[in-house]
């Protein structure tokens, strides 16, 4: 049961491109979603917004004591304060005007129940029943929420200024975490990119992410997962804290923004397929372990909550109605989430007017998965960034790395004690060393140096677009990285809030053509290029081997299926007939695919 009135959210985009969407949106009930990754980011639009809302503002500098977890908390406390008074100066508006109080309203989905009573209320004549329901809508109204994202895996150590490790609860997860539960809202934090035990454990050390009396959790658990053994198995190790699953929020691993984590060919149709006839066992195996550490703590777990289930929502791809018809009532979604098509929407996130214009004209050979992050984890991307120009330039200026500002990607020790980042000047200066005294070929040499210079600083620039945007800083000193969808390929305008909203849920014309593939088609298309990728790099070792086979199973198994789905009738909007000619086309691909992958096995065996 979800208590959210809108029946979508809208997910973390960057460090900088949803880092203010909750102020701008939280006010029309709309919830989204803030990175955690970069604090010194966050001080930056602390200062620009307390300014501008004339809220008090001190500075948390950079070596401050627990700094990063005081600047999360202090960015979080503002914009919930923004976001309270935008919803009451909205409550305060009367009805019957072209207002804000009307835009929240007619932004509502046609079967809330809010909506409903609103429409009823347009038809009133004037008087004490219509005051009275006037007051009833007034009091129903509510922000939306101000969900926090934290990839675990980025659980950089610190140091001091003597250069010795600083505790563990001083690392960057724990420190977001603990930044979060230290604020005053009442929200969800959303951990995403893998598991960490040690992060999770540490969840327990807030009461406020535990059940009250009355049966409430201040601060909800949600899980971004890419399979239904993960969403079990981190599920688990957390109800054994007695930490409940909020909700399980399913992304496809290859068709979304950011960083892509491809499944081992298991498509998105049947991933939501195991969720749906699966998700009972969620509760069968979570609750017991819960309730038994609450007895353990000698707290009493409320009645109410004995049969509250997590939520189970998708994202990743959907691009019009009769998708979120697909996904809600054939697979029993609980809600949907909308990225990407969200940089196109001025009102809604923060993007410089040059690189929004750049998703604008993307087409679908412009939008590509990278190499360009530190992490070696492929990142969505488009061509012709300021941050792609600027590392080309450093390139051939004879200059290749980044100073590294900020240091949240630092990973490598292959040339140092302490961790540095593979976008570094650093790094890079080292690494390109080693590569020129090489006795190699001139052409290998020069595949292994472009593989050093393609990476990115992204973790500073995934950040100046919002700088560029609010007027912080200037577009010359802070090239912009952004991580678009290839779904954004079929959005080519900018758009209000309403116009995207009415997209959402069907209300007029579509935003999108009607040749756009459906969503599930485009999945398997990306699928069918990571696995020809990879059987095309593998070694062919007998790990290697047995991952390929499983690879090629479940991308049968998942083209059987996504045919099935395409003989059914579609939904208004959705083009079903596209996913029957992508298998047609796909399976012959995995035909050739296949041939080569038995080809190299046969040479190294």
């Amino acid at each position: 049961m979800t208590d959210s009135i809108h029946s979508f959210h809208i997910p973390v985009m960057g460090t900088g491109h949803s880092a203010d969407t909750p102020i701008r949106v939280g006010p029309f009930g709309i919830s989204s979603v803030i990175s955690l990754v970069d604090d010194l980011l966050l001080e930056k639009l602390r200062k620009y917004y307390a300014e501008k809302h004339d809220i008090r503002y001190r500075k948390i500098a950079t070596n401050d004591e627990d700094g990063r977890a005081k600047r999360i908390s202090a960015y979080l406390n503002v914009v919930h304060e923004i976001v309270q008074k935008k919803m009451e100066e909205i409550r305060q508006q009367p009805f019957f005007e072209n207002n804000n109080k009307k835009k929240y309203f007619e932004l509502l989905p046609e079967e809330s129940r809010l909506k409903q009573k609103y429409n009823k209320l347009l038809k009133m004549e004037a008087g004490d029943e219509r005051d009275h329901l006037e007051k009833d809508l007034t009091l129903s109204m509510k922000p939306g929420s101000i969900d926090v994202n934290i990839m675990v895996n980025l659980d950089r150590v610190r140091f001091n200024k003597n250069g010795d490790p600083l505790g563990e609860e001083f690392t960057d997860a724990k420190a977001g975490l603990r930044g979060y539960a230290n604020s005053c809202l009442q929200s969800s934090i959303i951990f995403s990119a893998g598991i960490n035990r040690s992060l999770y454990s540490y969840i327990s050390k807030f009461r406020d992410f535990y059940r009250d009396k009355m049966g409430q959790i201040k601060k909800r658990i949600i899980l971004k997962v890419s399979d239904f053994r993960s969403a079990l198995i981190q599920g688990k190790f957390l109800a054994k804290k007695g930490l409940e699953v909020y909700e399980f929020r399913i992304e496809s691993g290859l068709n979304c923004g950011g960083h892509a984590f491809a499944s081992n060919g298991i498509l998105l149709p049947k991933l939501l397929k195991e969720f749906k006839e699966k998700r009972k066992s969620l509760v069968a195996e979570f609750k017991p372990l819960i309730q038994k550490y609450y007895k353990k703590m000698g707290w009493e777990y409320p009645e109410s909550a004995i049969n509250i289930h997590p939520l189970i929502t998708v994202q990743g791809g959907i691009g019009n109605h009769g998708e979120v018809s697909r996904l809600t009532k054939d697979f029993g979604m609980d809600l949907t989430g909308w990225a990407s098509p969200f940089l196109l929407v001025p009102e809604v996130t923060c993007v410089d007017d040059s690189t929004r214009e750049l998703l604008r004209e993307a087409r679908g050979e412009d939008l590509y998965l990278s190499d360009v992050s530190p992490l070696s984890i492929p990142f969505n991307n488009v061509r012709g960034t300021g941050s792609e120009l600027w590392t080309k330039k450093r390139v051939e200026e004879g200059r290749p790395g980044s100073p590294c500002p900020k240091k949240f990607l630092v990973t490598n020790t292959e040339f140092t004690k302490k961790p540095i980042c593979l976008a570094s000047r650093q790094y890079q200066a080292a690494k390109l060393k080693e590569i020129e005294n090489m006795e190699i070929s001139t052409d290998e040499e020069e595949r292994l140096r472009e593989k050093v210079v393609v990476k990115n600083c992204i973790c500073d620039h995934l950040g100046n677009g919002a700088l560029i945007a609010l007027g912080i800083a200037d577009e010359k000193n802070a090239p912009q990285s952004i991580c678009p969808g290839p779904n954004i390929e079929w959005f080519d305008k900018f758009y209000t809030l309403k116009e995207m909203i009415d997209h959402i849920y069907g209300r007029g014309p579509s935003l999108v053509s009607s040749k756009r593939p459906h969503m599930f088609a485009k999945e398997i298309e990306m699928y069918m290029d990571d696995f020809e990728k990879k059987v095309s790099n593998s070694f062919q070792t007998k790990k290697e081997i047995l991952t390929m086979l499983e690879y090629k199973k479940n991308l049968e198994e998942g083209l059987d299926f996504c045919l099935e789905i395409a003989k059914k009738l579609p939904y208004p909007g959705e083009n079903l007939e596209s996913i029957a000619t992508c298998v047609k086309e796909q399976r012959s691909r995995l035909d050739r695919i296949n041939s080569l992958f038995e080809e190299r096995n046969c040479l190294a065996s």
